[in-house]
């Protein structure tokens, strides 16, 4: 699976993981001591509302990503350990800090089999 940014046309991330049970959702990347460049991890919600993310336990700093139907609906950096950030959302990326610069609310971002 790869992450793609349909409006620049290029992979943001090769090594796609979709927190897929109620577990993985709720450890997210906590107590992991860093994640490679090309990572993104991905929580799938059934439909979009309000969600928040926390960086409790969380080593380092992340860019987190809200979608609604695969349209950014907002950006954040998280910094570690005391890192909190909320949009509406029914699936949120979390990818290594720096990755998505650029990408702006509206923007198009889909998983690629």
């Amino acid at each position: 699976m790869r992450l793609v940014h349909r409006d620049l046309d290029i992979t943001i991330a090769t090594d796609v993981e979709v927190a897929d049970s109620f577990l993985a959702r709720a450890r997210g990347l906590m107590f992991r001591r860093s994640i490679p460049d090309d990572y993104a991890l991905v929580f799938e919600f059934g439909k979009p509302v309000t969600r928040s993310l926390h960086m409790l336990f969380v080593p380092f700093p992340i860019d987190a990503v809200w979608l609604v139907d695969h349209e950014v609906t907002h950006v954040d950096r998280l910094d570690a350990r005391t890192g909190v950030g909320r949009g509406r959302a029914d699936r949120i990326l979390e990818l290594p800090a720096g990755t998505v610069e650029g990408v702006r609310v509206g923007d198009r971002i889909e998983i690629v089999e």
